[in-house]
């Protein structure tokens, strides 16, 4: 089941006090910020994401989505799936590009960095592919911002017992 955080939520969501009676970030909003400035480093025509992997508040790793290292990029030569006109959430097999959350990961094994039991923080609901990923990978918690066609993907987080919080933009 989908866990949905306001936006107001004070424990560890959107504003904290401090003494300085200045506000800033809680820790979802502070590492949601960072996951949407990973996105823009995306190549994708049709939907920029980003992600980052997070163990004790500590960041281990991110990703962006595009194509694999020293390949043209969509930017470049086009988008397949706009060309074949393939639907939002089908035939994630005709794509050039890796999704944010397999970049992440595949980052973390490059660098010998273990990620089970963290928490995964991504600007968009993760597709079935990416959901399958992430349960193998040993994450504990998802936090996601924009909405994916793929009630699948759901499905399975909700089968595994996976812990899914929808942190909607900022107004």
């Amino acid at each position: 089941m989908i866990q949905k955080k306001h936006t107001s939520d004070q424990n560890d969501g959107n504003i904290e006090e401090n003494n300085l009676t200045t506000q800033r970030p809680g820790w979802d909003q502070y590492f949601m910020n960072i996951a949407n400035v990973v996105a823009t480093r995306s190549t994708c025509l049709r939907r920029q994401v980003g992600s980052i992997v997070v163990m004790d508040k500590r960041i281990l790793a991110s990703g962006y989505n595009g194509a694999p290292a020293g390949l043209r990029h969509c930017l470049e030569i086009g988008c397949l799936r706009e060309k074949q006109g393939v639907p939002s959430g089908q035939r994630h097999e005709l794509c050039r590009g890796l999704h944010a959350e397999q970049n992440a990961i595949i980052q973390a094994a490059v660098y010998g960095i273990a990620i089970k039991g963290a928490v995964y923080y991504v600007t968009h609901q993760p597709c079935v592919l990416c959901a399958k990923i992430l349960i193998n990978a040993g994450i504990e918690k998802i936090v996601f911002q924009g909405e994916y066609p793929d009630p699948m993907s759901l499905a399975l987080f909700e089968e595994a017992g996976m812990e899914l919080v929808h942190f909607p933009p900022e107004d």
